[in-house]
């Protein structure tokens, strides 16, 4: 869990960066930030698998993952931004695709903020499309064959 917390605030650090906080404040509202998203996923995905992405036995990331009939939903993937933009992502949405194929899904969903340009630009080289969504979220699919 520390690592993930670490992570969490990690990619909240440039939303908080000018907000008039001291540290321990800062780091107080990331925790409890941090705890209620854990404790939604936990309650909402009790069957989804939360998993810590590795490379040579160090941490890069999470990504969870939620089987629902004929689709995987990715619940949320989020990654070190040290290793942003090496391939990581890309590796692991090929991974996710796999499984999904090999579990007989015939499409892999997720959701993405709409200001996170970087990701939507991935997931739209690889094949997602948008369905649909909200002023804050975009909802993406792949269908698979």
């Amino acid at each position: 869990m520390p690592f993930m917390r670490d992570l969490y605030h990690q990619s909240r650090a440039a939303e908080l960066a000018t907000v008039p906080w001291p540290d321990v404040a800062r780091r107080a509202f990331l925790d409890s930030q941090f705890d209620l998203q854990h404790r939604h996923y936990i309650g909402h995905y009790a069957n989804a698998a939360f998993l810590i992405v590795e490379r040579a036995g160090s941490p890069l990331g999470r990504l969870y993952l939620h089987a629902d009939g004929d689709t995987l939903h990715i619940i949320d993937i989020l990654l070190l931004s040290a290793v942003r933009g090496q391939g990581v992502g890309t590796a692991l949405l090929a991974h996710v695709q796999q499984l999904a194929r090999d579990g007989a899904c015939n499409a892999v969903e997720l959701s993405v903020l709409r200001e996170n340009a970087g990701a939507l630009r991935l997931y739209q080289r690889l094949g997602f499309a948008s369905v649909g969504g909200d002023t804050l979220r975009l909802a993406m699919r792949q269908a698979l064959s």
